[in-house]
């Protein structure tokens, strides 16, 4: 029998099959964020967004994050973001795998953070595979990055614009490219 939810089941990182019994749950939960991402993307003042947020994440944002709507995320209880946190315009957050998203961290125009996929089996691909992505504080993610599920961005790192992360990135580096290497490291001042 059963004693975890579904979204506690991805959470933890089990793969979920199209045939499971409450997989019907995920598409209720994204047409009801949906229902608070029209409010949000629409609404102009900050602290406002930050409330919808507050809605979305089922947490409390604090007043130094700042997000340019409009934000595209699928679940949102599996987000966690951090104080100073800066979205630019038009990222896609896929989070129920779970996305933690540390204080100081930038993130540009279009990025999209994709913790869930699915098998190559085409007789299994319908199932869902999550596992989290978690940015380290300061790091800064350039316009349309993506940062595919299973990854860690280190502290102070920076992911160049238009790369795509599919493996863990060091502390005080930066990476780019498809998929993305080490360019250089970061000397500190």
């Amino acid at each position: 029998m059963e004693t975890q939810d579904i979204f506690e089941r991805l959470r933890n990182g089990e793969t979920i099959s199209s045939n499971d019994a409450k997989a019907y749950k995920m598409r209720e939960a994204s047409f009801a964020t949906k229902k608070i991402l029209v409010q949000m993307n629409n609404a102009t003042e900050p602290e406002e967004i930050r409330s919808f947020l507050n809605q979305i994440t089922a947490s409390e944002i604090d007043e130094s994050v700042t997000v340019f709507t409009p934000l595209h995320i699928n679940y949102g209880k599996h987000t966690k973001i951090g104080k100073n946190v800066f979205i630019n315009f038009d990222c896609v957050f896929l989070d129920l795998g779970g996305i933690t998203i540390e204080d100081n961290v930038q993130i540009a125009p279009k990025v999209s953070l994709l913790t869930e996929s699915h098998p190559l089996n085409p007789n299994e691909r319908q199932s869902l595979i999550p596992k989290p992505i978690h940015i380290k504080k300061n790091a800064w993610i350039g316009a349309n990055a993506t940062i595919l599920q299973d990854v860690t961005i280190g502290e102070y790192a920076v992911v160049a614009a238009g790369s795509v992360v599919t493996e863990d990135v060091p502390d005080n580096v930066v990476v780019g490219g498809i998929p993305a290497k080490i360019i250089k490291e970061i000397k500190s001042i």
